[in-house]
């Protein structure tokens, strides 16, 4: 294990000259600005973290709730991943997937153990898993492995989703503005409205081969899957043959206290204990921090792909899967996933007692995903809450998200809603 020794302070940072009317700009951004493609409006320059909070250049304190857009599912520095990474660093970084590797075959297993029988594809981000998904319905579609019919290639989604920045993954995606300007886009996508099952059975024709949604649209505003429409879905895409596809890269990975999303919606639900995706797209917290993505195939499809069908240089590096092993393992030892369920609860009990002042409207979603619904624009509110110390993430309609870490603490929560209280 390595020793908690306290960070070094980075050292403060000159600014360059600017216009009397404009904030100066550091030496830091200086360089972003001059060598670094303008695809972000970025905020603070931070220099460490520790825990769920980070530091900035001037050294001030922020408590971040964002959570690298929900992929530090242990905060910053957590000593039981820095230790996982200079020890495995030490014997094996990255060996390619024409060889065996342990750290590889021992993830797929716990992944297979927490979700259900079937196998397990590595990559590296949850564009790639999603792009995973999008060619495991193709190649279902042209008959691969005695299963579907061939000819078959549209997939329905649903609008305001968002899948990825890749061609395939943008296309499938339920938002204009992510497309615009990548035209001709990529032919096979049909989008419907989310929780309309009726308008899912309408697109479904001769060519549909798969149905793909999130469990929470997160980026699209916290948007969350009613259980009459999972388990109709589900009904829904084995009548027609279909595959359904699930896109848990934000909303899993216990982040709403249960480890996939439809878990915790189909609660209590009758016939909610059976409900199974046909494959299930994985990145963010699976590695904390550390790029890793994975696509778990349900059993009758999880021979669709064939050697030299699909692939990937880095996807199940050693370094990335023991990584992610010790997640798990942290998460398994420590309960964060009844952690993470408490403190949700905390947090969303307190956001609701504020809806109907301060410009708050309405809160959505379950555990470490909940939106904020404000009349005001979520990155004007981001800004003020970021002034106040407290860091979040903005999403679409109007929506802040909090994505707290799974091991935050009833105290930060709290922390969280005093700022947001004083500062709205």
């Amino acid at each position: 294990m390595l020793l908690e020794a306290p960070l070094p302070v980075g050292p403060s940072i000159a600014p360059s000259p600017s216009p009397e009317e404009a904030p100066a700009r550091t030496e830091v951004q200086a360089l972003y600005d001059q060598y670094v493609v303008p695809l972000a409006n970025r905020g603070l320059t931070l220099t460490r973290g520790r825990g769920r909070y980070v530091w900035d250049e001037q050294d001030r304190k922020y408590l971040d709730l964002g959570g690298g857009v929900a992929v530090n599912s242990l905060g910053h520095a957590h000593p039981a991943v820095r230790d996982t990474l200079a020890r495995q660093a030490d014997a094996l970084i990255h060996s390619c997937n024409l060889y065996y590797n342990e750290w590889q075959g021992r993830l797929a297993q716990r992944l297979v153990e927490l979700t259900g029988p079937g196998k397990v594809f590595f990559c590296n981000s949850g564009a790639e898993a999603n792009e995973g998904l999008i060619k495991l319905a193709r190649k279902f579609g042209h008959g691969a492995g005695g299963t579907g019919s061939a000819g078959r290639y549209e997939i329905i989604t649903t609008l305001n989703s968002f899948h990825g920045r890749t061609m395939a993954t943008l296309t499938a995606t339920g938002q204009e503005k992510i497309k615009h300007g990548f035209e001709p886009l990529v032919p096979g996508f049909v989008h419907v409205p989310y929780n309309d099952l009726a308008a899912i059975e309408a697109a479904i024709t001769p060519k549909t081969v798969a149905v793909q949604i999130e469990g929470i649209q997160g980026e699209g505003g916290v948007f969350v899957a009613t259980p009459e429409y999972l388990l109709g879905l589900r009904e829904l895409t084995r009548k027609h043959n279909l595959l359904l596809l699930w896109d848990g890269v934000q909303c899993g990975y216990f982040r709403t206290g249960r480890w996939q999303s439809y878990e915790r919606i189909l609660e209590g639900v009758p016939g909610g204990e059976d409900f199974l995706p046909d494959a299930i797209a994985m990145a963010k917290s699976l590695g904390a921090g550390f790029p890793i993505g994975a696509v778990w195939i349900r059993e009758p499809y999880q021979n669709v792909f064939t050697p030299g069908s699909h692939g990937t240089t880095y996807g199940g590096s050693p370094l990335a899967c023991a990584v992610a092993l010790t997640v798990l393992d942290v998460v398994e030892r420590e309960k964060l996933a009844d952690n993470i369920r408490a403190r949700g609860d905390e947090l969303k009990r307190g956001l609701q007692a504020l809806v109907g002042t301060r410009g708050i409207t309405e809160v959505r979603g379950y555990g470490g995903l909940i939106g904020l619904v404000c009349e005001e624009e979520p990155g004007a509110i981001v800004a003020k809450l970021t002034q106040a110390g407290l860091l979040l993430v903005p999403a679409a309609n109007k929506t802040v998200r909090f994505l707290p870490p799974l091991n935050v603490t009833a105290e930060e929560i709290a922390e969280a809603l005093r700022i947001v209280t004083e500062t709205l």
